[in-house]
Formats: structure tokens, C-alpha cells, sequence
């Protein structure tokens, strides 16, 4: 191999690793290979579907965290969210009697106030988005508790899941819509003025402001968006299991946290990454999916999160040092 070749490999290295979607490619390539080689079902047709599936749904709930992790802020609620509008879906649907198609309005209506309720307190009296949202979780999960009694609601007409359980040429019909969705944020964040404001708040408020930026507008945008996500992953859960569970939700701020951040999106704010979604969504799935197929005990299951997120968070710091070692060569 020439000096010239060496040169161009290398290059590309320090290109790839200055970027923040570096690790989840890395991770999720490497954890695909491991699972192929180590479970003998693990790329059949059937588990790929489920696998895609999960990685899709993964992606919907990550998008609501990282809307307000880019303007600097978490939603610890973000869970809640989604189990009241599955409750709101279900209880429209079964008790009501209301027509599904605008029983999902109410429920993504349902998703823009819980939203635009925290933005409120957030933007106007510029309150911690920790406090607000942790506050706004017990307001919201003891609706659904007081709405649904526990009681979960499986009367889901059938029309409901094709969106969830359906598929083009094999292909889950989520899938599409997550790479519509994650084409829409490339190219908001990447070409629209409104996505470079949002990306200036998280990256310097005070600079953004004192540019003209209206930073309380973005971070009432940021949550109202965070509460559309979250209904948006809330219909599509509906979808998929076809039962609209008072529980959902439970498990969605580790996920939420573990594909924003492994992801590529940093948690100062004023970054994102398509791709790393796409990725980090996918070695979610992948991770659950391979847990099973090699028969490691579910109940450990919050366990590996944990350590991957960690993983995940020091892998960036290795990756951040060489890329910007290679920036000063």
C-alpha cells in the first residue's frame, strides 16, 4: 500500500471519528455481527421484522428527549406523556365509543398540551426543566391512573394495528415511517432557520438571545414538539401490541435517554444526529432482541441499559480526544 494510500485511509479515520455518530455505527455494526455469529435465529426474517420494529418505535420515543435535550433541557415526563394519550386512545375508543381516527387526534392533542404545559412553566417563569418535568410526571401519570383505574383497554379495532403490525415487501410499515420522520429532522436541523435557532438556544443561550434569537419561544417549541413525539411513539405503541396499556411508558425515559445519548446528541445541547439515531435506535433492539436469543434473564435487562448508556458515554469521551487530537496534527 502507497504512502498516498495510507494518507487517504487515515484522513478518513479522523474524518469518521470527528463525528458524534461515530460510536453508535461502531457499537451497533459490532453488536450485529456478534448476535449473527452467536444465535442460530437471530437473522431470520421474522426476528429481523421484530427487531426493525422495535428499533423503529426506539427512535419515536428517543426524538421527543433529544427535542429538548438539543435546547439544553430534559423531559423527565416524557413517559407519562405517552401513557396518557395510549389511555386517552384507549378510553376514547372503548368507553366513548369515539371513531379511532379521532381518538388518535385527542391523543396527539393530548401529547401538545401535556407539552406545551411544561414549555409554560419552563419559558415563562425559567424554571429547571428537571423540576418542571419530574413535577409534571406525577400530574400526568396520576391521570392516567384516575382515567384508566389500572384497567387496560384491548377493544382496539383491527384497522388500528396495520400501521403498527403491517408491512410493505417485508419491510415494517414503522420502518418507513421512522426514516420519514428522521429525513424531516436531518433536514430541519440542517437547512431551516428554525432548527438553527432551535440548535443556537442549546448551544449558548445567552448568545443566542443576544442575537435576536427568542429564546423562550424555542424552548416552548422544543417541549410542544417533545409532547407531539412522545403521543406520536404513544400511537404507534398502540399499534404494534394492539392493546393500549395503562403501563406504557414505564421503561421509555431509559430508552429515551440511552438513544438520545448514544446517538450522538450531546446532553449540553446544540447538536444532533440523524443517523446516530437511526443506529442507536437500532443497537437498542438490538441489545433486547440478543439478550433473549442467547437466554440471559430478562429481569437483568435495566442492568446492561445502564451499562451501555455508560459505556456509550465514555466511548464519546475517547472519540472527542482523538478527534480533537487530529484537529491540532
Amino acid at each position: 500500500m502507497s504512502e498516498q494510500d495510507k494518507g487517504g485511509i487515515a484522513g478518513l479515520l479522523r474524518a469518521f471519528t470527528r463525528r458524534t455518530d461515530a460510536s453508535a455505527i461502531v457499537a451497533t455494526t459490532v453488536l450485529f455481527v456478534l448476535f449473527s455469529l452467536g444465535t442460530q435465529n437471530f437473522l431470520t426474517p421474522f426476528n429481523q421484522f421484530n427487531v426493525w420494529r422495535a428499533a423503529s418505535q426506539n427512535v419515536f420515543i428517543a426524538l421527543g428527549q433529544a427535542l429538548v435535550v438539543i435546547v439544553g433541557g430534559m423531559n423527565l415526563s416524557l413517559g407519562a406523556i405517552g401513557g396518557l394519550t395510549v389511555v386517552v386512545i384507549g378510553h376514547s375508543i372503548e368507553i366513548l365509543g369515539i371513531e379511532p381516527w379521532i381518538a388518535v387526534i385527542l391523543g396527539l392533542a393530548t401529547g401538545v398540551l401535556c407539552g406545551l404545559f411544561n414549555g409554560f412553566f419552563i419559558s415563562r417563569f425559567k424554571l429547571n426543566s428537571f423540576v418542571v418535568t419530574l413535577a409534571s410526571s406525577f400530574i400526568f401519570q396520576g391521570l392516567v391512573n384516575g382515567i384508566s383505574q389500572g384497567r387496560p383497554y384491548s377493544k382496539i379495532p383491527r384497522e388500528f394495528t396495520r400501521l403498527g403490525k403491517g408491512d410493505v415487501l417485508g419491510v415494517p410499515n414503522m420502518v418507513f415511517l421512522m426514516c420519514f420522520a428522521l429525513v424531516v429532522v436531518y433536514l430541519a436541523f440542517r437547512y431551516s432557520l428554525l432548527g438553527r435557532k432551535l440548535l443556537a438556544t442549546g448551544g449558548n443561550a445567552e448568545a443566542a438571545r443576544l442575537s435576536g434569537i427568542k429564546t423562550g419561544r424555542m424552548l416552548l417549541l422544543a417541549n410542544t414538539l417533545s409532547g407531539l413525539f412522545a403521543s406520536i411513539a404513544a400511537c404507534l405503541w398502540i399499534s404494534r401490541m394492539g392493546t393500549a396499556q395503562p403501563a406504557t411508558g414505564g421503561d421509555w425515559l431509559i430508552v429515551s435517554f440511552a438513544v438520545t445519548v448514544i446517538g450522538g446528541t450531546a446532553l449540553s445541547g446544540g447538536t444532533i444526529s440523524a443517523l446516530g439515531f437511526l443506529f442507536s435506535g437500532l443497537l437498542m433492539a438490538l441489545l433486547r432482541n440478543g439478550l433473549i436469543m442467547l437466554g440471559v434473564n430478562v429481569y437483568f435487562e435495566s442492568t446492561f441499559l445502564g451499562c451501555i448508556i455508560l459505556l456509550a458515554v465514555l466511548v464519546e469521551w475517547l472519540r472527542a480526544g482523538v478527534a480533537g487530537k487530529s484537529r491540532r496534527l
